[in-house]
């Protein structure tokens, strides 16, 4: 079986291309975004998508706790369009609690850009985001690691050292 993705990074460069498109397609839809990388497996993928939208990545502090997911202190948003980008969303609950803490803060839109989302979570999760974006959207759920060859997962502290590394547009 071919997976979907060789790694992260190759994830953010399919996402990339995929965010270009709409791009070209409505360019006020992403008018001076705010690229906000899931902590710290999202930063891999956001960082080429940045790039794309000539912009750096910020890191969305996200803790996973027994209770479900904590979302830490977050940039200002209020006004902006904000990009959240994960690795991939299984079961929806991380892009869940991220939407719902940002929508707290206000937004003027809010775009969920993944390289892997099943139909069944976008349905979820398409009243808590105005947009979203997947290259895989199969029918059915699977573990983020099937669709990668090599699921490099990495810690947050190689994730704060990419986004320390980053160069927009580039």
């Amino acid at each position: 079986m071919t997976k979907s993705f060789s790694n992260l990074s190759d994830a953010g460069r399919a996402l990339a291309d995929l965010v270009r498109i709409e791009l070209d397609r409505d360019p006020e839809a992403f008018a001076d975004p705010l690229v906000l990388a899931a902590m710290p497996n999202g930063v891999p993928v956001a960082i080429p998508v940045a790039a794309a939208l000539g912009v750096e990545a910020k890191a969305l502090p996200i803790s996973r706790t027994e209770g479900g997911p904590v979302i830490g202190q977050l940039p200002e948003v209020a006004g902006r369009i904000v990009v959240v980008i994960d690795d991939g969303v299984e079961t929806g609950t991380v892009a869940r609690a991220a939407a719902l803490a940002l929508r707290e803060a206000r937004p003027l839109r809010l775009v969920l850009a993944v390289p892997v989302c099943s139909r069944e979570a976008m349905a979820h999760l398409a009243h808590v985001y105005d947009q979203i974006i997947a290259v895989d959207q199969p029918l059915g759920r699977r573990a983020l690691a099937w669709h990668y060859a090599d699921f490099d997962t990495i810690d947050s502290a190689a994730a704060e050292r990419l986004l320390a590394q980053q160069r927009p547009g580039s």
